[in-house]
């Protein structure tokens, strides 16, 4: 799933979309576990966590912390080792095992997201002890940055003018390149999904676990996917919400996100319009052409803020795309567009970029971030700020196995530039950027495009939500049909990003599977459910 990563990095809650990124040495598959022929890995699966109260960051009193060391090359088990940084919430119930959770980004913190939002979980804590962690790369787990980079990564794309010299900005990308190697350290080119499922193995073996339980959402799906193609004997229960692609290069990916974000905002302005305060009036056709209107008055004359920066229309665009990821934000957003129409107040949409705090990415990490390859974790206030976007840019170019040379970026531009404009008038330019973020990177894994189909696994509910607009629901059928038989498909006719947070009905059927073994019937659905009031 694709992502552009905002030049105001961010905290922003649950499954956020993933994104184009930077690079990884990976092909085909992975080294051997503890009980297959290869390399010797019992050292790490014969570990065990050790939980204790979660220190240097504000969690609730019941959330214990651990972690896992797994190698940090798999090919290599008597090397250096990473530290994984784990939550959990205990049960309180006749325990059954763990369910491990994986909010989607790529490149956001588990962790982070369990202190959060637990709440939403607290009913599986009745069989399981939720538990959340933080990848390889990410977070207090040896976290990736690209230093002053990331600025540049941004800039380089940041505007349709950039485009017309695309070489030059191919030129500075393949530059920023080499500085987030030289600032990563060794993690960088030991980083993805097929790396991360791995570590989930050995996170599953530690917390006593004979199969893995696992709910993931949006990019958590393409790590569940993995999983269960590289340890099929090892799945236990196991739910994706808001599934991700497993084939689309990361062009059709940005169609799709495109696609997704303009039917999104047709919806909300539908529902707009039938509110006097709508600063869009009460035509829907008028205020799409409004919204077009200021989003390009913007970009020709971007207006001051707060902190100094200026506020362009592809700023906008990006605070309405993760305002769009929810229904329940939907008052909130008409209220900020309210204060940017009204008044030239860019606060309230500032916030939807930023989940409400604005920081610059830190000139240059600290002494030793990179190298913080030998098991520990990484301190909270060692965290590099830009740790989101590099790592969410890293993971899904390690993903990628495809990299166009540069003049056949050149020759296809024009063409994808027409086809992203047709997909969205308002979206198409700010996702058009996206697919030149891996250029001048190494190629990404092959594995999960050509292995990740026919699965002989214990059977997995898939979720899937008919107004999400980053994941697509075809994409929920999609990968359905290439997991096989074991895939059980559940239609959520709703609106938002994954359905396990808005819709009753989804959350009830996602924790009675989880729980009880309880699987509805494939193609079964949930009906759209009317968001709590227009919060006004």
């Amino acid at each position: 799933m694709l992502a552009k990563p905002s030049s105001r990095p961010s905290l922003r809650r649950c499954a956020v979309t993933g994104a184009l990124g930077l690079t990884l040495l990976l092909a085909g598959l992975p080294a051997a576990t503890a009980g297959d022929s290869g390399p010797d890995l019992s050292r790490f699966y014969d570990q065990r966590v050790k939980w204790s109260a979660c220190e240097d960051m504000e969690a609730p009193k019941d959330l214990q912390c651990g972690k896992v060391t797994v190698p940090l090359d798999y090919d290599r088990p008597e090397g250096r080792t990473l530290g994984l940084a784990l939550a959990r919430y205990r049960a309180t119930g006749d325990k059954r095992g763990s369910v491990l959770l994986n909010f989607g980004g790529p490149g956001g913190s588990g962790v982070d997201e369990l202190v959060g939002g637990g709440k939403d979980f607290m009913r599986l804590t009745n069989g399981y002890d939720v538990v959340a962690f933080d990848p390889r790369g990410v977070g207090r787990s040896s976290p990736v940055t690209c230093g002053p980079a990331t600025v540049d990564i941004i800039e380089a794309t940041d505007g349709d003018e950039k485009l017309t010299d695309p070489r030059d900005v191919l030129r500075r990308l393949r530059d920023a390149a080499a500085e987030c190697a030289k600032h990563s350290g060794p993690v960088l080119p030991r980083i993805g999904t097929v790396e991360a499922a791995r570590d989930m193995d050995v996170m599953r073996q530690a917390l006593g676990d004979d199969r893995l339980n696992y709910l993931g959402f949006s990019y958590g799906t393409r790590l569940g996917a993995v999983y269960a193609a590289r340890f099929p004997d090892k799945v236990g229960r196991v739910v994706l919400d808001g599934v991700d692609t497993l084939t689309e290069p990361l062009t059709e990916q940005g169609l799709a996100g495109a696609r997704g974000q303009q039917t999104a905002l047709e919806n909300f302005l539908g529902w707009c319009v039938e509110d006097i305060a709508c600063p869009f009036g009460q035509d829907a056709r008028q205020a799409r052409r409004l919204v077009e209107q200021v989003v390009a008055s913007l970009d020709a004359d971007p207006v001051p803020t707060g902190f100094g920066e200026p506020f362009s229309g592809q700023d906008m665009v990006g605070a309405m795309g993760q305002a769009l990821y929810s229904e329940e934000l939907w008052p909130s957003l008409e209220r900020a567009l309210a204060q940017l129409m009204e008044s030239g107040d860019t606060s309230g949409l500032e916030a939807f970029v930023s989940g409400g705090v604005t920081f610059p990415v830190r000139a240059q990490a600290r002494a030793g971030i990179g190298e913080k390859a030998g098991g520990g974790l990484t301190d909270p206030e060692d965290i590099p700020m830009d740790n989101l976007p590099a790592a969410l840019m890293a993971i899904n170019c390690a993903d990628d196995p495809d990299r166009p040379s540069a003049a056949q970026v050149a020759e296809s531009l024009g063409r994808l530039r027409a086809r992203y404009e047709e997909a969205s008038p308002v979206f198409g330019r700010y996702r058009l950027t996206q697919v030149l973020m891996c250029h001048g990177r190494p190629k990404g894994t092959d594995y999960i495009r050509e292995d990740v189909k026919d699965l002989d696994t214990a059977k997995m509910l898939l979720v899937g939500t008919r107004g999400d607009p980053a994941t697509p629901y075809r994409w929920t059928e999609e990968t359905a049909d290439r997991i096989g038989p074991s895939a059980v498909v559940l239609d959520n006719k709703g609106e938002g990003h994954t359905g396990y947070a808005s819709s009753e009905c989804v959350h009830r059927k996602v924790d009675d599977f989880l729980l009880y073994g309880s699987l509805p019937p494939d193609g079964s659905s949930c009906g759209s459910e009317t968001p709590q009031g227009r919060g006004r």
